[in-house]
């Protein structure tokens, strides 16, 4: 467990207890010493605290102030609230092109740029959806007589979301691995190949149970 101290703005303080409530934080004390800020003192998991510091800072606008100490131990409470979206996950190895992450960029947001390596079962980006969406991301155009210079490399595509360690252990769910090399960190599905691996609220059901 760790004493974790929170101080953030007024307007903050909904914001900040609900996300310390659903990482089951219990709080000990509340004060409001007149400044226009809050300071709330919560025990919480440490397991909780994995990713929690890039999510605080954005949901208050990078106002708030944070300091945890170990607080000694407690049994086991529970699993804590999974993440609400799924997974986009490629279907085949190769290298993304921009034509491909293009045209996806509606079913959520991508953890890779045009032109990175990818292989079946890797995790590629968060779907807007509950369920996992397994896609072709180095699909490239059908050739024509047409051409047209330069038209396929003008595609606006969002930035990628950079994954670190934290957040991506913070991420992943019940059947998802981070990977971690000099070059780079991944997420993957435990079960790579799209044949063999259960979809997404099975294989969930079968790790809780299991734990």
């Amino acid at each position: 467990m760790e004493l974790v101290v929170v101080d953030a703005p007024e307007q903050f303080i909904g914001v900040v207890t609900e996300r310390l409530g659903e990482r089951r934080g219990r709080m000990l004390k509340m004060s409001n010493p007149g400044y226009g800020r809050a300071r709330m003192e919560y025990r919480i998991p440490s397991r909780a605290m994995i990713g929690f510091r890039g999510e605080i800072l954005t949901a208050t606008r990078g106002t708030a102030l944070l300091n945890s100490t170990f607080d000694g131990w407690e049994p086991w409470g529970g699993s804590m609230m999974k993440r609400a979206a799924g997974a986009i996950v490629s279907d085949r190895g190769g290298s993304a092109t921009p034509y491909a992450l293009h045209h996806l960029q509606a079913r959520g947001s991508f953890f890779i740029a045009p032109g990175a390596d990818v292989y079946e079962g890797m995790i590629v980006g968060e779907h807007n959806r509950p369920n996992d969406t397994d896609v072709n991301v180095i699909r490239e155009k059908k050739l024509t007589n047409v051409r047209n210079h330069g038209k396929d490399e003008n595609v606006l595509l969002a930035p990628a979301r950079v994954l670190t360690i934290e957040t991506a252990m913070e991420w992943i769910d019940a059947d998802e691995l981070v990977e971690v090399t000099p070059e780079a960190v991944r997420v993957r599905k435990s079960v790579l190949e799209i044949n063999r691996r259960p979809r997404r609220s099975e294989a969930i059901e079968d790790a809780q149970s299991v734990g």
